[in-house]
């Protein structure tokens, strides 16, 4: 059986770190053994956060460069891990009828965000000897649905740099993961997406237990503690009642 590899208080980055999935990652790499940076815009979040789980809390949007140099300079010249989770989507329309305005927000928060972070934290990764990169993309990225491309295009992009930093880094110190949640529910995603917290309700409406922030954490955390040779290129964490983007187990009689 594969061994569990020691944290022992190596740092970790964890952006989009002040809510869902990034606050669920922080914590389950803590108590993994890692020392973790919570980066997001919301600083009073990350720094409750911080103290929490005995971390350091960074104010960084990661559409800003300046504020992304500020996170490479405090994370110093070893990183064991970073888990490059900030993102989000924003409406919900068919191709014809989007606002290019909301699929530039994304592009610059999905795509750009991650290629930022990813640019400026690199080197520490490398110069650790043993680093993890993991992008959180999404179901999406690899199937396509009715009102959402403008969210898709984004992840499939997210999906294809991590391919594609896969084949640049062969030789280097760095496993390179791509995590794929379907359906998550959590407190922020669909109601920032549909600006309705009713409306966000409904996208789960009789699904019987969606995944969790903490289900996807757990996954996380169980890369990060594989050993160095060990790299889980792609990862697919769905619930039991997610077949596929259409595909989705709704019961209507409360069964």
């Amino acid at each position: 059986m594969t061994q569990q590899a020691a944290a022992d208080g190596r740092p970790a980055v964890v952006t989009g770190a002040s809510s869902g999935i990034g606050a669920a990652s922080a914590r389950a790499l803590a108590d993994a053994g890692f020392t973790v940076i919570c980066a997001a815009r919301r600083a009073e979040r990350i720094k409750a956060l911080a103290d929490e789980i005995g971390g350091l809390a960074v104010a960084c949007d990661v559409t800003d460069p300046e504020q992304v140099a500020h996170l490479a300079t405090t994370v110093g010249p070893h990183l064991s891990v970073l888990v490059n989770n900030a993102g989000g989507a924003f409406g919900l329309d068919t191709v014809a009828e989007s606002d290019p305005e909301q699929w530039q927000q994304m592009w610059s928060l999905n795509v750009l965000g991650t290629l930022r972070v990813t640019q400026a934290l690199l080197p520490a990764l490398i110069a650790s000897g043993d680093g993890l990169l993991v992008n959180i993309s999404s179901t999406a990225a690899h199937e396509a649905y009715v009102k959402g491309g403008g969210y898709t295009i984004t992840k499939a992009g997210v999906a294809v740099m991590t391919e594609t930093l896969r084949q640049e880094l062969l030789g280097q110190p760095v496993r390179v993961t791509e995590l794929v949640p379907g359906m998550v529910k959590t407190e922020e995603f669909s109601v920032n997406r549909l600006g309705d917290p009713d409306a966000a309700e409904k996208v789960y409406a009789g699904v019987d237990a969606p995944l969790t922030a903490d289900d996807v954490a757990d996954c996380v955390a169980w890369v990060a503690t594989r050993p160095w040779h060990v790299n889980v290129d792609r990862l697919v964490i769905k619930p039991r009642a997610q077949a596929s983007q259409y595909q989705v187990h709704r019961a209507t009689d409360g069964s």
